[in-house]
């Protein structure tokens, strides 16, 4: 893991130091109690008409792309995204690297609360403790990623342990074969393949081509990175995808609903 992420994981494990502390089971799932219920991440995925999910993303830059739309408010690209009938939301809210903060999520899924429909938010940040899936949970998220290359398997279970228990669904992001098993081990039931290498920045949609044929058939399959037009999301749709997720695309087009119809054309 010698390349940018394993600058960003060390970043991440340093700006939550301080709020570390025991977040036992017992405590999530008595949070997951008190608070209204998220609407599904997974339901949202599988559609029944067999069109594909699309996961939009608000990014307001990242380290591949750089600057995005760094200055658009979070809420406004979600009534867009909205509007345009997204199936569910990705809401970046690392600060360091993609300019987003925990407020942004907040703030989107109240957004939601006031003015339904509900879209599901994934939390998409780099997650290395539990207090970060309280926090996602706090915040009205529906789902909390877990990128397999980056933790033990140890550190995995944790946090799916941490989410089942907050009522939360995990995306397992996963780059090759060998990560795809340790997904399949821990009982993965949605897993993304993150078409962009993040050691040299290449994107490749033969990744999700190679790799989501071998999912197992009860998993929901999702291809990440890389996806611009219909014939890309037609590429992975093909190899059996039931959702993408797509940021930089949408977040730069003028017009996501054509975008998102483009998408679910093929």
């Amino acid at each position: 893991m010698s390349d940018k992420l394993t600058e960003i994981m060390a970043w991440k494990r340093q700006e939550v130091a301080s709020l570390l502390r025991t977040v036992s089971l017992d405590e999530l799932s008595r949070l997951n109690a008190s608070l209204s219920k998220p609407p599904s991440f997974a339901a949202a995925l599988r559609r029944p008409d067999g069109k594909l999910g699309v996961i939009s993303e608000i990014k307001r830059r990242s380290p591949s792309a750089g600057a995005i739309a760094e200055k658009i408010a979070a809420t406004d690209q979600a009534l867009r995204y909205q509007a345009a009938g997204a199936s569910a939301l990705s809401v970046l809210t690392d600060t360091k690297f993609f300019g987003g903060t925990l407020d942004d999520l907040r703030s989107v899924t109240q957004l939601f609360r006031e003015k339904p429909p509900a879209v599901p938010c994934l939390r998409k940040d780099f997650m290395v403790h539990p207090i970060q899936v309280l926090q996602a949970r706090e915040a009205g998220a529906s789902a909390i990623l877990i990128i397999v290359r980056a933790l033990s398997d140890a550190d995995i279970k944790t946090l799916f342990d941490a989410a089942t228990a907050a009522g939360l669904d995990a995306l397992f992001e996963i780059h090759n074969d060998a990560e795809l098993d340790r997904s399949v081990r821990h009982g993965a039931k949605i897993i993304g393949v993150n078409n962009r290498d993040l050691a040299i920045f290449k994107t490749d949609l033969g990744l999700s081509e190679r790799l989501i044929p071998k999912f197992p058939k009860d998993v929901i399959a999702v291809s990440e990175s890389g996806i611009f037009t219909g014939a890309d999301a037609a590429r992975v749709k093909a190899c059996g995808a039931h959702a993408i997720l797509v940021g930089e695309a949408l977040m730069k087009s003028p017009n996501p609903a054509a975008l998102i119809a483009e998408f679910r054309a093929n």
